[in-house]
């Protein structure tokens, strides 16, 4: 399946292949983790480069939990294929006026806010508490109480990425009768009308 923007894809966060081994996972994750420390290291910190530092780190380490073990990551892409799916169905309902539109765009809006906060804000909080995590990236409490504002602000980036693009009811402009709005205006200008 294609890749929408707004879904985030942990594959690509570490630059794998969706068949990658959980050995290639702990060594891309080691490798991106350290350059990021080595960057991060080199750098003036300031308030905008934390909350970059801190949302890649996030990222990184949220990539590592899934992607490690099989079950979980079959999981999150098993979730993430069927939400891009039912976008797809839910277009498609709207393209063709389908009296089921309302139902799929409630069902869609209902399973994309689940899938960001547990793929993205939960597990993100949550992978900075593993222990490989913690040791490869030094995350610790510090970086969580900063860490879980960027997340909540990340997890709104890509739902509004998302509703860009989705086909929401279409409004109609709406009708006004000029003339009789500027009778009414001239009314109240003279003092009939209060």
């Amino acid at each position: 399946m294609a890749d929408k923007p707004g879904y985030v894809n942990y594959f690509e966060v570490l630059e794998l292949p969706e068949d990658a081994k959980p050995g290639e996972v702990r060594k891309n994750y080691k490798r991106k983790m350290k350059d990021l420390l080595f960057e991060i290291g080199g750098v003036e910190i300031t308030e905008e480069k934390r909350a970059r530092y801190l949302l890649e780190m996030a990222k990184l380490n949220a990539a590592l939990c899934v992607l490690r073990e099989n079950d979980v990551r079959d999981e999150y892409w098993s979730a993430r294929n069927d939400l891009m799916a039912l976008e797809d169905r839910w277009a498609g309902a709207v393209a063709e006026k389908a009296p089921n539109a309302e139902d799929l765009r409630k069902e869609y809006d209902t399973k994309i806010r689940d899938f960001l906060a547990k793929y993205v804000e939960e597990l993100m909080l949550a992978a900075g508490r593993d222990k490989e995590c913690v040791e490869a990236s030094q995350w610790d409490s510090n970086h969580e109480r900063h860490a879980s504002r960027i997340l909540r602000h990340y997890r709104h980036v890509l739902y509004h990425q998302i509703l860009e693009r989705l086909p929401f009811t279409e409004v109609t402009p709406p009708h006004v009768d000029w003339t009789e709005r500027g009778k009414f205006v001239k009314s109240v200008l003279a003092g009939e009308v209060r």
